[in-house]
């Protein structure tokens, strides 16, 4: 089993790079980057919804089993996994059924890209499934003492204020226009002070906590995914900024997804 799942985060691994490279040169076409060249669209709510529930769906699965089947064993403690799990399935219960619910207007998502991200949430929730819950992976890391390491209280923190920063940018971009307007504003509160897309950069400062919290190759892999994924995607989305507004944009000196970094 150990095998086939470090296979797998190594197949994972290759595709970042991969997926990071491709999309300097292509452009998922949803959201503000919307193009009909991806093919057939559909609602982007329900587009949502399928596309994430398959993360909280397999985390809620291997939890459910993991206690049917007596809870931990090899030194790992109960609390403490059900904790590492609920912050996963916590970020992908708003995403998947949450968020979709509090869109705004009547966009539409390819259904080319939202089988690509159903095809990683499932891929990706395995991998951090089986690291949480099978003892034969972790080697039992995870006892009661981890809530007080400083792994997890620093990773806790990280992974808190990257879902706030998450969340609030989130409710930004909601609120930049009123019902029936139809218009492209640009984002100038909280983190879009500094970034194009500061609500890529909550997600990905999520995640690193996350990598940081459960101090694993998983979270790691999830990170760096992360990054591959929206990083490009950030740098477009200043491109189509600059293009649509050019100087109200560029003197705004806003870096793509960190701030004062990139």
């Amino acid at each position: 089993m150990a095998n086939t799942y470090y296979t797998i985060m190594l197949c994972m691994a290759v595709m970042a790079v991969i997926v990071f490279i491709a999309l300097f040169f292509f452009k998922a076409g949803y959201g503000y980057l919307s193009s009909s060249k991806w093919g057939p669209q559909i609602s982007n709510k329900v587009a949502w919804v399928l596309m994430e529930a398959p993360s909280f769906g397999f985390m809620l699965y291997y939890t459910l089993r993991f206690a049917a089947d007596g809870g931990a064993v090899n030194g790992n403690s109960n609390l403490v996994l059900y904790i590492l799990g609920g912050f996963f399935l916590l970020h992908y219960f708003q995403r998947s059924f949450i968020f979709p619910l509090m869109m705004r207007g009547k966009s539409r998502m390819p259904i080319a890209v939202m089988l690509m991200g159903m095809t990683f949430n499932t891929f990706n929730a395995y991998i951090i499934g089986e690291w949480l819950y099978s003892p034969t992976l972790n080697n039992g890391m995870y006892t009661i003492d981890w809530l007080w390491s400083p792994q997890f209280i620093i990773g806790t923190l990280v992974f808190i204020t990257g879902m706030a920063i998450n969340l609030h940018s989130d409710h930004v971009i909601r609120n930049l226009r009123k019902p029936g307007d139809t218009k492209h504003y640009i984002p100038r509160k909280g983190f879009y002070k500094y970034v194009t897309s500061a609500n890529y950069f909550g997600e990905f400062t999520e995640w690193i906590g996350y990598a940081i919290l459960t101090w694993s190759p998983a979270g790691a892999l999830f990170a760096v995914w992360t990054f591959a994924n929206l990083g490009p995607r950030a740098r477009s989305l200043t491109a189509k900024y600059e293009a649509e507004f050019g100087e109200e944009y560029t003197k705004l000196n806003k870096k793509h997804i960190i701030p004062f970094i990139w």
